[in-house]
C-alpha cells in the first residue's frame, strides 16, 4: 500500500498529495537551485514534472544543465518555458540523446527558437549522427542546411541538398508497387497508407473507397485528386475529438487550392489548412468561424495573425488542460481578461489568473471557486497572501498549484522535500 503521512490537521496525507505537491514545487519559480537538485533525484516525480516551469532563471536551468543523469537534461533541453538561449546551453552536451532534444525543440509551437549560432556548431559538430539530426526536422535555417550540403559525409550532404531542392511539405510515395501491395492487405493500417499514396492506381482507389475500415475510407477522401463530389459520396466520418492526419499536399497548397481546402466541406482539409504555413488573413478569418472547435485550435496553435478574441474563446471552449499552450501565444491577452470573473462558465473564470492588472482581491475570491480548476488556477498567483496559500495548500483540490506558488515559505518548502507533512 502507499505510505500515507498524519498531517498538521490529524488527517492523512496520500502519496497522491505528494506526489502533487512536489509537481507544484518544481514549478516553483522560488524555488532554490540546490533544492530542485534535491528534486532531481526523487523518484516520485518524473523527469517531465522536473522540467515543465513556465521560466527560467539562468542559475537554475545552469544547475539542471550540470545533472548528471542524461534524461534529466533531454527533458530540460525540451522545456517549453526555457529561452532558446538557454536551450543553446546545452549544443556542447556529450550525450546524443541530450543533442537530439536540442534540435527537435518543445513541443510547443510558440517556443523560443535556438540562435542560429546553435544550429552553425551542431552541423559541425565531429559526429555524423548529430549532424544528420538536422535533416530531420523543421526549422533549421536554410544557411545551415547548405552548409550541410557541402558535408564531407555523403549521406548528409545528399540528405540536405534533397531539402534544398524539394518543395515544402512535397508528399511522398512508397512507389506504385508497394502501394498496390499494400492496398491489398489484410491489416487496415496497411490499407490506409496505400489509400494515401500519391502513386496508387485509381482503380484501386475507388476500390478503397468502398473499404470495410473507417480508417481506409478516411484516408481516400483526403486524397488531392478527389472532388468536393467526390469526396462527400465516400462514407468517412471526423468527430470532433478524432485525429486526423496533416496533410502535406494542403501545407503546400498554392492561393486556389488552399481556398478550396479552407471552405471545403471536409473537416481533415480544413484542419490541415489551419497549419498552412502562408495562409492569408482572408482564410484565417474563414477558418475563425469554423464549426469544427479542432480547426479553431489548430488554427490558433498555428497563426500567429488569428483574432485576440478568438484566442480568449478557443481556450474557455477547450479548456487549460487542451488548450494550455494558448498562453503563449504571442496575441494572448494579458489585459481585459478580469471581465471574465463572474462568467457562469468555470473555463472562462480562469482567465483572470493571466491578468496582471487583476487586483489581489478578486484573485483571492477566485480562489474560493465553487469549481476546483478555478481554484487550482488561482492558487499558484504570488498575489495571494500566506495565509491563503497555506489553505490552498491543505486543500487536495489545489495542493499542487499552491505548491508551486513563490510565496510558499521556504521551511515549508524543505518540509515537502522532506516527505514531511505539513
Amino acid at each position: 500500500m502507499p505510505a500515507r503521512h498524519v498531517g498538521l490537521r490529524g488527517g492523512t496525507l496520500s502519496a497522491d498529495i505528494t506526489r502533487a505537491r512536489l509537481r507544484g514545487l518544481a514549478r516553483n519559480p522560488a524555488l532554490p537551485a540546490e533544492s530542485l537538485l534535491r528534486l532531481a533525484g526523487d523518484e516520485r516525480i518524473d523527469r517531465w514534472d522536473l522540467t515543465a516551469r513556465a521560466e527560467w532563471t539562468d542559475e537554475t536551468f545552469d544547475a539542471l544543465a550540470a545533472h548528471p543523469g542524461p534524461e534529466i537534461r533531454e527533458a530540460l533541453a525540451q522545456s517549453a518555458g526555457a529561452t532558446g538561449r538557454q536551450r543553446a546551453r546545452l549544443v556542447g552536451d556529450l550525450s546524443i540523446r541530450v543533442l537530439h532534444a536540442v534540435v527537435e525543440g518543445p513541443p510547443s509551437r510558440w517556443a523560443d527558437p535556438l540562435p542560429e549560432w546553435a544550429y552553425r556548431r551542431l552541423a559541425e559538430h565531429p559526429e555524423p549522427v548529430v549532424r544528420d539530426m538536422l535533416t530531420f526536422v523543421p526549422g533549421v535555417p536554410r544557411e545551415v542546411v547548405a552548409l550541410l550540403a557541402r558535408d564531407p559525409h555523403r549521406g548528409i550532404a545528399s540528405a540536405a541538398q534533397a531539402l534544398l531542392d524539394r518543395k515544402p511539405f512535397e508528399p511522398t510515395s512508397m512507389g506504385r508497387d508497394e502501394a498496390v501491395h499494400f492496398a491489398s492487405a489484410l491489416s487496415p493500417w496497411n490499407r490506409a497508407q496505400a489509400a494515401a499514396d500519391p502513386e496508387l492506381p485509381a482503380e484501386q482507389v475507388a476500390a478503397l473507397a468502398r473499404d470495410p475500415s473507417p480508417q481506409v475510407r478516411l484516408a481516400v477522401s483526403m486524397r488531392p485528386e478527389l472532388t468536393e463530389r467526390q469526396r462527400t459520396a465516400i462514407d468517412y466520418h471526423i468527430g470532433p475529438e478524432d485525429e486526423v492526419p496533416v496533410l502535406d499536399w494542403v501545407l503546400a497548397a498554392g492561393p486556389a487550392e488552399l481556398e478550396a481546402c479552407a471552405r471545403s466541406a471536409h473537416a481533415g482539409l480544413r484542419r490541415s489548412a489551419a497549419r498552412h504555413p502562408g495562409l492569408p488573413a482572408r482564410l484565417i478569418a474563414v477558418l475563425a468561424a469554423d464549426p469544427d472547435p479542432a480547426v479553431r485550435l489548430l488554427l490558433c496553435e498555428n497563426q500567429a495573425a488569428v483574432p485576440v478574441d478568438l484566442l480568449v474563446r478557443t481556450y474557455r471552449e477547450a479548456g487549460p488542460v487542451t488548450a494550455g499552450d494558448l498562453p503563449r501565444h504571442p496575441a494572448f491577452p494579458r489585459t481585459d481578461l478580469a471581465r471574465h470573473a463572474s462568467d457562469p462558465d468555470w473555463r472562462a473564470r480562469v482567465l483572470v489568473r493571466f491578468d496582471p492588472t487583476a487586483p489581489a482581491g478578486l484573485i483571492d475570491r477566485l480562489s474560493r471557486d465553487e469549481h476546483p480548476s478555478v481554484r487550482a488556477g488561482m492558487a499558484d498567483d504570488p498575489r495571494l497572501t500566506t495565509a491563503r496559500v497555506l489553505e490552498l495548500l491543505a486543500d487536495p483540490a489545489t495542493t499542487g498549484s499552491a505548491a508551486a506558488n513563490p510565496g510558499l515559505p521556504r521551511p515549508l518548502m524543505d518540509r515537502i522535500l522532506a516527505g514531511e507533512p505539513v
